[in-house]
């Protein structure tokens, strides 16, 4: 049987989410909880993965096991689990449903704030600079993003896409007038290997002026880097929603 897992995790103390020799990532943690609550060997896929730092409000993984779940299953998981990893609930789906390659749209936010505040220190990004960014150029560079289908200009280096193509659905940013916290909203089918932090910095870098809305579209087109790149810090960043069909 195929078991489709809904959970949430902050990525602080974590590698990442996928498995890897000599680093605790949330894949492990997960695979070693399921494991020996259920007796055998657990092997977890999981809707993508997140860089070192980076958190899920949203995420999606399959899993097959043969057998009858232990009384309470979902309860044990949790308790077994750490504080920073939260399973919300476990289903059975068809023996050919992928968390991965089912899923049809992803979306991200970042988190920005200006003024220095120590209980967000882990999920919100502090903009470190005395100039602010001006936003309606802000939201210019983010709007300019929806015009194009392939993005290599966000993509980071030694990358394995076998293409550039993504379908981006949706990218703005929204100011919360309680906080004053700017948060960059985008949605689309897949993403390349650091592209939401990479997107986030040009952004600023154009309300900052550093570099123009002209140069970003120049860039888009002829699917060239940019003059200048900045991948923002990975801490600000949430994968908030996966949609299958």
């Amino acid at each position: 049987m195929r078991y489709f897992t809904e959970l949430a995790y902050n990525g602080t103390n974590y590698n990442g989410w996928q498995k890897q020799p000599n680093a605790a990532s949330v894949q492990e943690t997960i695979e070693q909880a399921l494991s020996t609550i259920l007796g055998t060997e657990i092997e977890i896929v999981g809707c993508g993965r997140t860089d070192t730092g980076v958190h899920a409000s949203q995420y999606f993984m399959h899993f097959d096991f043969e057998g009858n779940f232990p009384k309470a299953f979902l309860n044990r998981v949790n308790k077994f689990l750490p504080q920073d990893i939260a399973i919300r609930q476990i289903f059975e789906v068809e023996e050919s449903a992928h968390a991965r390659f089912d899923a049809i749209r992803r979306s991200y936010e970042y988190h920005l704030f200006f003024e220095k505040n120590p209980f967000e220190i882990k999920t919100a990004w502090h903009f470190p600079f005395a100039e602010k960014p001006r936003f309606e150029l802000v939201q210019e560079a983010a709007a300019l993003l929806t015009k194009f289908g392939e993005f290599a200009p966000f993509c980071k280096t030694n990358n394995d896409a076998k293409t550039m193509e993504c379908d981006l659905m949706h990218s703005e940013w929204v100011v919360d007038e309680k906080t004053g916290r700017w948060v960059y909203h985008i949605s689309a089918n897949r993403f390349l290997r650091g592209m939401v932090r990479l997107i986030v910095g040009m952004c600023l870098n154009v309300g900052l002026g550093k570099i123009s809305p002209d140069s970003v579209r120049q860039a888009l087109e002829q699917q060239t880097s940019l003059e200048k790149s900045w991948s923002v810090p990975a801490h600000g960043l949430f994968l908030t929603e996966v949609k299958y069909k």
